[in-house]
């Protein structure tokens, strides 16, 4: 029978210039997977000092994995959410007027990138392949050996401290996204991150959500299972198999009837009332009928 794995079963001891992986112990910073494996080699990858790039569907945990990796390696992340606006100040920081000592004067603040090379923190770049690519090559030099920058801000070289880790997410063919520059993506370890389903869902249900009741929780993971397999099958979109919005139905269903949790959390995020439509009939199958 599958099991949860968790950042706990794995027995890593890697200290290149980390403090070495420890248990963490806290719920919020536990990350459930069936398979071992990718918890072991993301852990191992971001453990050696190399780029991770995380690529699995919308919903699928790649963030909170990103998380979990932080809090396992005790390093503070820093954040970036690409979009077609995303800048090199977006990035390393701009400039801004001050008052000191009743002058005006200009001051720099740092931004991620430049935050997270100075101070030893793993850097999170969420949806990577949504940024412009002209806007991404200045991050060239900084993920590959040379783990240096030229702050075209200050006009400083900039060299990472001896902690700087970067793990970056991808959604591959969704809407707004580009293929992923070939020399990008070669600075970077690929881990494919699926859809957390079986025991490892349930007890993420259980650890993460407010929902207590076993029975609901089993048919909760059971739907989830419905949802993925819909998406595959292009019937629906893979928001409606988001993992974020399950767990959302589940806090609402410690409160509310479980179908008006499924309406509000997941179905009502859809723009397809077609999309709508099939969810709420998956859900009325475990679910009963919506009586309001």
């Amino acid at each position: 029978m599958e099991r949860a794995w968790t950042f706990d079963d794995m027995d890593i001891a890697l200290e290149h210039g980390l403090v070495q992986a420890y248990r963490a112990g806290n719920a919020e910073d536990t990350y459930y997977s069936a398979d071992p494996a990718l918890l072991e080699d993301a852990l191992t990858t971001v453990a050696l000092g190399k780029n991770l790039l995380l690529r699995g569907p919308t919903g699928s945990g790649k963030t909170r994995l990103a998380e979990s990796l932080a809090a396992r390696l005790r390093l503070p992340m820093e954040s970036i959410n690409c979009s077609v606006d995303l800048d090199a100040e977006a990035l390393l920081g701009f400039k801004t007027l001050a008052v000191e000592d009743e002058q005006s004067v200009i001051r720099y603040v740092e931004g991620p990138v430049v935050r997270a090379m100075r101070r030893g923190h793993l850097l999170y770049i969420d949806e990577i392949n949504m940024a412009r690519p002209e806007a991404l090559p200045i991050l060239n030099s900084v993920l590959d050996y040379r783990r240096q920058l030229s702050n075209p801000f200050t006009a400083e070289t900039i060299t990472a401290h001896h902690q700087f880790r970067v793990i970056a997410a991808i959604n591959e063919g969704y809407v707004g996204t580009a293929p992923m520059n070939e020399a990008l993506k070669n600075r970077f370890v690929v881990v494919d991150v699926p859809y957390i389903q079986g025991a490892s869902l349930a007890a993420l249900i259980e650890r993460q959500s407010e929902l207590r009741d076993t029975d609901q929780i089993r048919l909760f993971t059971d739907l989830s299972s419905d949802l993925v397999a819909a998406v595959r099958t292009g019937e629906v979109s893979e928001e409606a198999a988001s993992i974020r919005a399950l767990l959302d139905a589940c806090d609402l269903a410690a409160h509310i009837p479980p179908l008006r949790a499924v309406r509000r959390a997941i179905a009502a995020k859809l723009d397809d009332e077609r999309e709508q439509d099939l969810v709420m009939q998956l859900a009325a199958g475990y679910f009963g009928v919506d009586r309001g």
